[in-house]
């Protein structure tokens, strides 16, 4: 009986060394951003919350660095690299300058920048201005002195080494961060058209992980704005149906512009009308409502919020199904709890704080009361 030889397997290739990064997210994000790490990075992903910092966790990831890119709670994604050196001026030694322009060009790879940044107190000083000249002749990338353009180049951040890192302890010495990729995160390509009180983000990537992707789910995104919320939804995961409606038919321009860049314009529908007119209200009840009240400053009216707010619990409710679930994006905190308290419509599940530039919005997980 004759016998066939084993097919030789294919060598598999090397594991990448496990690299140390620092994720940034606004403050009161920690555990969506910890539970958003398990699920694209794997549930074993080492993770560390930085002592006394708010913004911050530190992860060792093996595979492939634009991997990160994948998290849409994080407002940045950095590599961490860590030198037992007492100065900056240290790093521009050929023992160390390589791994320093190995991970710029890595990242400049990630979306074709063609330029980087220092963020570094003394960056004008002339030890960060030989490393610039060495590091723009060693990648070829010019170096982009302008702070408030955050878009476009390579990032790199200069700090002395803290104390902590999911490996172990670190020598003392100086870490280098070089966000990965020419722009944060939080800056979504598909914001082609801005406008007035638009949804962070990675607030609204939040909100959806909160609230909670299924497949089956009927959608509706209630003053829908610029179709922040609603974007992240899909972008999440596939709905059954998804509807925005707005009042405000510049807002509503803008959500279709932006739904177009985001390739979603065939996945959902968008409406010009008051919440409250019945016309657009959907034949079948919604299982899901996200809405992101005006709040005054930029849009709406102080004044006439608490009936907005009550509006929406209103709305919401009567085109929903039995077990729906509504969330809320609110910076009127009193206003939100003194309408909850006062309605049986809907039951508080959750409620999460978080912190951007100064404001202290509330994002409200509601279950419909039946």
């Amino acid at each position: 009986m004759s016998t066939r030889s084993a097919r030789p397997s294919r060598p598999r290739p090397p594991d990448r060394p496990a690299a140390t990064y620092e994720l940034t997210f606004l403050p009161g994000l920690a555990d969506v951003v910890q539970s958003e790490v398990a699920d694209v990075l794997g549930a074993r992903t080492p993770v560390l919350i930085v002592p006394g910092r708010e913004d911050s966790m530190l992860v060792r990831h093996s595979g492939r660095p634009d991997a990160l890119l994948a998290l849409r709670t994080v407002v940045a994604s950095s590599q961490v690299l860590s030198f037992p050196v007492p100065r900056p001026r240290s790093l521009a030694s050929g023992e160390y300058f390589p791994a320093i322009v190995d991970a710029v060009v890595l990242s400049a790879r990630i979306d074709g920048a063609r330029a980087f940044r220092f963020e570094a107190a003394g960056s004008d000083s002339s030890v960060f201005q030989r490393l610039g000249v060495q590091l723009a002749h060693a990648t070829g990338l010019r170096q982009e002195h302008d702070p408030t353009e955050d878009v476009g180049a390579v990032v790199l951040r200069f700090r002395r080494t803290p104390q902590v890192d999911p490996a172990g302890p670190r020598p003392e010495g100086w870490d280098v961060l070089v966000r990965l990729g020419s722009r944060p995160s939080s800056a979504r390509a598909w914001r082609v058209a801005d406008y007035p009180g638009a949804v962070n983000a990675t607030i609204a990537a939040a909100i959806v992980r909160l609230a909670g992707v299924g497949a089956g789910d009927r959608v509706v995104n209630l003053m829908c704005g610029s179709g922040t919320l609603l974007i992240e939804r899909l972008l999440a995961g596939p709905a059954a149906s998804a509807v925005g409606v707005d009042v405000s038919a510049e807002a509503v321009a803008a959500a279709r512009a932006n739904v177009a860049a985001a390739g979603l314009g065939d996945r959902l529908s968008l409406v010009t009308a008051d919440i409250a007119d019945e016309t657009w209200w959907p034949s079948v009840p919604a299982d899901l409502v996200l809405a992101d009240p005006p709040w005054g400053t930029l849009t709406g009216s102080h004044a006439n919020n608490e009936d907005a707010h009550q509006e929406v619990l209103r709305v919401a409710h009567a085109i929903t199904r039995p077990g729906a679930r509504l969330a809320v994006l609110t910076h009127e905190v009193k206003v939100m709890d003194r309408v909850l308290r006062g309605t049986a419509l809907w039951r508080e599940r959750a409620e999460v704080r978080v912190f951007q530039k100064g404001h202290h919005p509330r994002i409200y997980l509601l279950a419909r009361a039946d």
